[in-house]
């Protein structure tokens, strides 16, 4: 698309806080910008942390307590109106949607320009109906799909059988890190590995098993410490579980931190022991800190950052056991863990953003 006159893109998303699709939101807002194009923001719950480029259409603002069925189609009217007035381009969702008839209206009468829905985790379900003639109805005519990894990709399309997918990784953007990691954290004093994410209901990051991987190892016994960096409904059962094993001083948990660069920077390795992933933004975040990562082999995504022995170590998916002895192995192989760390930063180059921007730009076919 030949830019005779300003391109005008649309993301809408959640929140502007919290996780990956979220940062990728903002993260892509910033490239977008940079490279002239106007960015509208739509966010569905009123939660920003995180810098952005462009205007922002906040919908947790409208929302009231009842939420009740003349409030939510006040809230619908009013992007319907928003998204017309400003006749943009392009429209990027990377919301979660497991509304299908609410995604069905949305799709008709909502987003009259063409559109990019963002599949963003494994559990597909989360993002498209489970029949395929239904998702087939919602998305099958719609500018593209996207996925965030190959794996991801195939998946997609042999279930669903669609046929406009397209696969572009997650950015990383290197120099936002840079800049963050000018700012000072305090001095821990001691040695300590790190993981970070969501501690909720349904047990995702598997926090409660990574503790007792942890306390199997030989990190406790070495004075190296947990550090776990989130919040949710699940942090104080976790603290709980980590005073009955004994590692009420070894395993810290941290809480939010709007800067958790200082922190994956300072750790001896970073640990992810989800049950599930999508392309794992703290992976890529903690390599470009320079730190090195050990991590399941889930069905999709850790795969495609890890190189095995070279920046990190990929673990037999959902293995504890095997977990356990890598996270051993990292800390006793000197030799092995002094390579990981060497090869960190460069080891994300595909990640960084002005490649996955320009990826973009070729996708929507943006000519700046």
């Amino acid at each position: 698309m030949s830019q005779t006159q300003k391109i005008k893109i649309c993301l809408v998303g959640e929140t502007l806080s919290g996780g990956g699709a979220e940062r990728s939101q903002a993260f892509l807002s910033n490239y977008f910008t940079g490279h002239g194009i106007e960015v509208h923001h739509i966010i569905v719950q009123d939660v920003v942390t995180y810098g952005y480029s462009g205007e922002l259409l906040n919908m947790g603002k409208f929302k009231n307590k009842s939420n009740g069925i003349f409030n939510k189609l006040k809230r619908f009217w009013i992007i319907r109106k928003y998204i017309k007035k400003h006749n943009f381009d392009y429209i990027i969702d990377f919301r979660i949607r497991i509304k299908p008839i609410q995604d069905y209206l949305i799709s008709r009468l909502v987003y009259t320009v063409p559109t990019v829905y963002s599949v963003r985790h494994s559990i597909i379900d989360w993002y498209m109906p489970s029949q395929a003639w239904l998702t087939k109805l919602i998305y099958g005519k719609s500018y593209g799909v996207h996925c965030i990894n190959n794996k991801m990709k195939s998946i997609v399309e042999e279930k669903h059988g669609l046929t406009n997918v397209k696969m572009i990784y997650n950015a990383v953007d290197k120099n936002y890190i840079r800049q963050r990691l000018q700012e000072v954290k305090p001095n821990t004093g001691f040695e300590y590995i790190i993981a970070t994410g969501r501690m909720g209901d349904d047990n995702i990051k598997q926090f409660d098993r990574l503790i007792d991987a942890y306390s199997k190892s030989v990190l406790p016994k070495s004075n190296i410490k947990l550090m776990l960096l989130g919040q949710g409904t699940q942090k104080e059962e976790l603290e709980s579980y980590a005073i009955e094993k004994g590692l009420a001083d070894m395993v810290l948990f941290k809480g939010f931190e709007s800067n958790p660069y200082i922190y994956m920077r300072d750790a001896l390795f970073f640990v992810l022991s989800s049950k599930k992933e999508g392309t794992p933004m703290v992976l890529l975040e903690s390599l470009a800190c320079g730190t090195p990562v050990v991590a399941f082999d889930c069905i999709t995504g850790p795969s495609e950052i890890i190189q095995h022995k070279e920046n990190g170590l990929l673990i037999k998916d959902q293995d504890f056991e095997e977990l356990t002895k890598g996270i051993n192995l990292m800390c006793e192989d000197k030799k092995l863990y002094l390579k990981c760390k060497a090869n960190a930063v460069s080891s994300i180059e595909k990640f960084e953003l002005e490649n996955i921007g320009r990826q973009w730009l070729d996708y929507l076919k943006i000519d700046v």
